[in-house]
């Protein structure tokens, strides 16, 4: 198994070079935000292990929101990002960018605060790639080259099958088998690959295990003391929802219609937000907290197509930025904007409250679950606020969405073992 790992390189532009920065972003664009694979500057579909990757300017339109608070608007600068998610150390997939796209992200980067062509562009960065707080993937070892494959797999097998009524269960069998012997005469002929997976890094299985042990044993020394606190924490925690502005008119319209310009242009879309976190110690140190347990569930226990009980997203990462004082939120997901978002309202909108009410402006929560994205009309104009366009977007396998994936697998699967009359009457029903 090849386990997934992601990128985010983050660097301030330079004054006055962002206009001529997203001039520059949209000649690597097919439609509007969405990249061309091919595209000079950096041709994406050129790397094998990349699933998905943006180029967003991170220019934050809710910065004097602080100011509620009574703290002065900070003075930070706009920045440029480029996030990745990919198979394989993240590592390995910049030097590869570095090294075959190394002339258009020199050009690209050019317009960022200490970067000049005599610069090491890898080193550059790998220095500017800002710790990952906390990340989702959807299926852990599921890489690019699988989906692909697995993809030219589906497509042969629902070209060839026979559409006709399947009689009975035995019928279903022996056409079953027609497939399996169709899969193998176009392996053999080279016309199809299906290639095994590759064995798991013993230091990926090495790092899993430890974080595993440390952290559960951290937690239970940690136990005793927070429950000792636990009144003083409810307490302040309590103190501070009914305290905290909210801060969520409705978004502006010409904000919604740029980002609605950028989105369905295929069945999954892209989303980028940013925003300040509150100010002071005790949310400092929840959001890290909540941070660290959404990393652990992700890594440990949702890892098999499910992030709490939504299904719709292929990647996603929380990032602190200047010193924790801002968090970036990135994700691929399936199926359009409202959906997803009714989705996590429907589903989960306790784990929206406990992943960004920590945000400046966050609708009013009760007890850190309750309320908050519950109230649905405040929700969606604020993450529409915080949300920015991503000015350049791609995702290696257009057309298919998680559902398609998982589907496309248990095709695969169903080939490589024997399957029983009723089986093979359920697999058939997958083409």
């Amino acid at each position: 198994m090849t386990p997934q790992s992601q990128f985010t390189v983050v660097a301030p532009i330079t004054a006055g070079g962002e206009a001529a920065l997203r001039a520059l972003l949209i000649t690597m664009n097919s439609a509007p935000g969405v990249a061309d694979p091919r595209n000079p500057l950096v041709p994406f579909g050129e790397f094998a292990q990349l699933h998905f990757a943006r180029f967003v300017i991170l220019n934050d339109p809710t910065l004097g929101d602080i100011e509620a608070y009574g703290v002065p608007r900070p003075d930070l600068p706009n920045y440029l990002a480029l996030v990745g998610d990919c198979d394989g150390p993240a590592g390995a997939c910049l030097a590869e960018m570095a090294q075959r796209a190394g002339a258009g992200l020199r050009r690209i980067f050019g317009h960022c605060e200490g970067f000049d062509g005599r610069v090491d562009l890898l080193a550059w960065m790998q220095a500017h790639d800002l710790p990952i707080a906390a990340s989702y993937v959807n299926w852990v070892g599921r890489t690019v080259l699988q989906i692909k494959e697995e993809s030219a797999l589906q497509q042969l097998l629902s070209a060839r099958m026979d559409r006709t009524p399947v009689a009975s269960a035995a019928e279903a069998r022996q056409r079953w088998r027609q497939m399996v012997d169709l899969v193998r005469n176009e392996i053999a002929a080279r016309r199809l690959s299906l290639t095994s997976p590759e064995p798991t890094p013993l230091d990926w299985v090495i790092a899993k295990s430890a974080n595993l042990l440390v952290s559960l044993l951290l937690s239970l020394l940690a136990l005793p003391f927070l429950v000792i606190l636990a009144p003083a924490l409810l307490f302040q925690l309590r103190r501070q929802e009914t305290r905290d502005p909210e801060i969520c008119p409705r978004p502006d319209s010409d904000l919604l219609v740029e980002l609605q310009s950028l989105e369905d242009h295929d069945v999954s879309n892209q989303y980028t937000a940013f925003g300040s976190a509150k100010p002071g110690a005790f949310r400092r140190g929840l959001i890290t907290l909540v941070f660290a347990v959404i990393q652990f569930t992700a890594r440990h226990i949702f890892m098999r197509g499910y992030l709490a009980r939504i299904q719709t997203i292929h990647f996603a990462r929380w990032v602190f930025v200047d010193d924790k004082r801002r968090v970036l939120f990135t994700s691929n997901y399936d199926g359009g904007h409202q959906a997803y978002m009714d989705d996590f309202i429907n589903k989960a909108a306790w784990g929206l409250n406990v992943a960004f009410s920590s945000g400046v402006g966050w609708p009013h929560t009760d007890w850190l679950l309750l309320r908050g994205a519950r109230r649905e009309q405040y929700f969606k104009y604020y993450q529409r606020r915080h949300q920015l366009p991503t000015q350049v977007w791609y995702k290696a396998y257009p057309g298919l969405t998680l559902t398609d994936l998982d589907r496309n697998a248990r095709i695969r699967q169903g080939l490589e073992r024997e399957l029983s009359d009723t089986e093979a009457l359920a697999w058939l029903k997958l083409l």
